[in-house]
């Protein structure tokens, strides 16, 4: 017989800081003003979120033609636009569920072409070590997503770990930049993975799986 799991909510954990939600309300004012004009200009949140895909799908043929500097200064001027949608949807009072599932699943899409990219370089390079580390950081980064998208389908929240997408970025763009990409893949490869099994250590302590 199956048994129900506990629902657990954020007000039932100790609080934990969370850089993505400081980044977002240090430059909440600057947002808001963008945010602001766009809409004036009759620009829709969900265009904004579809033109960070297209963004980062263009950072990713640079970066699969080996442009690492080029295709870091795209991914750099693309990345606020993620939190960018948001308060437009907010200011507009359009925040919906179906808004919120876009936001998401286009995030994932936009990580995984940066990965592809990567991914096309080494392969076309013959390097077999960076293929394999790209192919783990992309794994482990949708991973840790995933892991805390069915967490809170069981009614835990998994907002745990070392690196959210936030700090993915923080590691990848300074390594593109400075052409450095192999030290980006080793520290992502190895611990993304290692967010994902921290959040299912904790969904299993959180539902008294473990003892």
């Amino acid at each position: 017989m199956a048994h129900s799991q506990p629902s657990i909510t954020d007000a039932q954990q100790k609080p934990r800081f969370n850089l993505e939600q400081w980044l977002r309300g240090f430059f909440k004012g600057f947002l808001d003003r963008i945010a602001r004009v766009l809409l004036r200009l009759g620009i829709s949140p969900n265009a904004v979120t579809l033109f960070g895909v297209l963004g980062n799908l263009a950072a990713a043929i640079l970066l699969g033609l080996g442009h690492m500097l080029a295709g870091g200064l795209v991914i750099l001027v693309i990345w606020p636009i993620d939190a960018l949608d948001g308060s437009m949807a907010r200011l507009k009072g359009a925040e919906t569920k179906f808004g919120a599932f876009y936001d998401s699943v286009t995030d994932r899409y936009s990580e995984l072409l940066i990965f592809g990219g990567l991914l096309y370089y080494f392969l076309v390079q013959d390097n077999i070590l960076a293929t394999m580390l790209t192919y783990l950081a992309a794994a482990g980064s949708v991973l840790v997503s995933y892991t805390r998208a069915r967490a809170e389908a069981v009614g835990v929240s998994a907002k745990v770990g070392m690196l959210s997408r936030v700090e993915r970025y923080l590691v990848l763009v300074p390594c593109l930049l400075f052409n450095i990409p192999m030290v980006a893949l080793w520290i992502l490869a190895v611990l993304t993975n290692f967010t994902a099994l921290q959040r299912i250590y904790h969904v299993a302590r959180s539902t008294h799986t473990l003892k």
